[in-house]
């Protein structure tokens, strides 16, 4: 705690709102990172982060080009892309000037220097650091991220790419980035945000994104965690709804040694529909835990639920959904479902599916499975040809589809269903 201590007051005093920062370390202070005696962090030690010293990145030049971006990420020619290296905003590898001119789109720190006030009203506000420590850790030390205001009827056609790469500069470093997004009535949006390596540096990204989506409005939102596999993440998305609006959420996480990723969302107008669907796939000694936290404050909203995690090795998921149901809420239609495939004996998933329902017209389900692969459908491949290898790897590729098949973006779609058939295929031929 003490090296955070100094790392803050070794920061620059003229920080973007210092009183926030400050406010924000305080309470980090208080709150300590957190420990399982915590009931969101049970199965869940951090203890790894806690004990290490991670320091800010050490300035550097960047190396990497267009085009090892474009190897890292993935994604298409028209998509605009935003990219951060080490933490730092690269301007030479982003291209995001096709935007239509309504839309904002800007770094943190160039959107404090325009438009301070805008920042001001809202940051903080959505992702609140009181009973969070990491939340709290990224307010006081995010030094940039991005700021994106959609305003009200603009469809934005092509997704925005917000690309986070760590090198070997960042090895024994943190990076908090930051992102906001106001997305106003009737506006559509896509967001695609990777987080990926090169090489194997061991360092920790804190990640936070407020996004407010307003009523009618649709937003997209893709996160693609393939950290290095020494790394450590926490993600945490805080997300507002207003009446008749639609949030979809797509978590994907191959990376990091230890990840958790929290997605939270608060249904606060009528009519409101939440799609929060992941896949996690996990080898060696991985862990990755995510949460998912759903809140129908206004009637007639729906929720959907979908997370899949496929598990090797002595790797460890962990899956805690939460679904709060609010005396106003009638109406409200939730499903939340968690499945998770264990292809090895020291492979193991917790799971802890909740509901906590306090209106009386409402239809609400939840369901939870941890198993292995179906030895039936082995033995029928293998009877056809099929060798045990091969069947085995498109078994647990067939397991995958279904949750991927949720992605409504086709180009980030068929990636992953790349990246997890390579996946499968290399695991079964090692």
């Amino acid at each position: 705690m003490s090296t955070y201590a100094d790392a803050f007051a070794a920061g620059p005093n003229a920080a973007w709102l210092p009183e926030l920062r400050k406010s924000a370390f305080d309470r980090f202070t208080a709150l300590g990172f957190p420990t399982t005696r915590n009931e969101d962090w049970h199965f869940t030690s951090v203890t790894k982060i806690a004990e290490r010293v991670f320091k800010p990145v050490k300035a550097g030049k960047n190396t990497l080009s267009t085009h090892d971006v474009e190897q890292l990420a993935g994604g298409e020619s028209d998509w605009h892309r935003l990219v951060f290296v080490n933490g730092k905003f690269e301007k030479s590898l982003s291209n995001f000037a096709e935007l239509p001119a309504e839309v904002t789109v800007a770094t943190l720190q160039e959107t404090l220097k325009e438009s301070p006030e805008f920042v001001a009203e809202r940051l903080g506000k959505l992702a609140s650091f009181d009973a969070h420590p990491f939340t709290a850790l990224n307010t006081a030390f995010a030094q940039d991220g991005v700021v994106i205001h959609v305003p009200r009827g603009v469809v934005v056609d092509a997704p925005l790419q917000i690309v986070h790469i760590c090198d070997e500069k960042a090895a024994g470093a943190s990076v908090h980035p930051r992102l906001l997004v106001v997305a106003e009535a009737l506006s559509q949006f896509t967001i695609v945000e990777n987080y990926v390596a090169v090489g194997t540096p061991s360092y920790f990204v804190n990640a936070v994104a407020e996004v407010e989506v307003g009523n009618g409005a649709i937003v997209n939102h893709y996160k693609v965690q393939r950290e290095s596999t020494e790394a450590f993440h926490v993600g945490t998305v805080q997300v507002t709804q207003g009446k008749d609006s639609v949030y979809h959420s797509f978590s994907f996480a191959t990376g990091a040694a230890l990840s958790r990723t929290n997605v939270y969302t608060r249904m606060l107008g009528e009519g409101a529909e939440a799609k929060l669907n992941g896949l996690y796939l996990m080898d060696g000694t991985q862990h990755a835990d995510h949460q998912t936290f759903v809140e129908h404050i206004a009637p007639n909203c729906a929720s959907r639920e979908l997370y899949k995690g496929i598990l090797d090795g002595t790797s460890h998921g962990v899956f805690n959904g939460k679904v709060y149901v609010d005396p106003q809420a009638q109406k409200t239609d939730g499903k939340q479902t968690n499945h998770a495939l264990l292809l090895s004996e020291g492979s193991r998933v917790d799971t802890k599916p909740q509901l906590e329902i306090f209106a009386d017209d409402v239809k609400c389900t939840h369901g939870a499975t941890v198993g292995k692969l179906d030895q039936v459908g082995l033995f029928y491949m293998k009877s056809r040809g099929i060798n045990a290898e091969s069947a085995r790897a498109l078994l647990t590729y067939a397991f995958a589809a279904e949750v991927l098949e949720t992605i409504e973006l086709d180009a980030l779609r068929v990636q992953l269903e790349a990246h997890v058939f390579e996946h499968f295929v290399r695991q079964s031929q090692e």
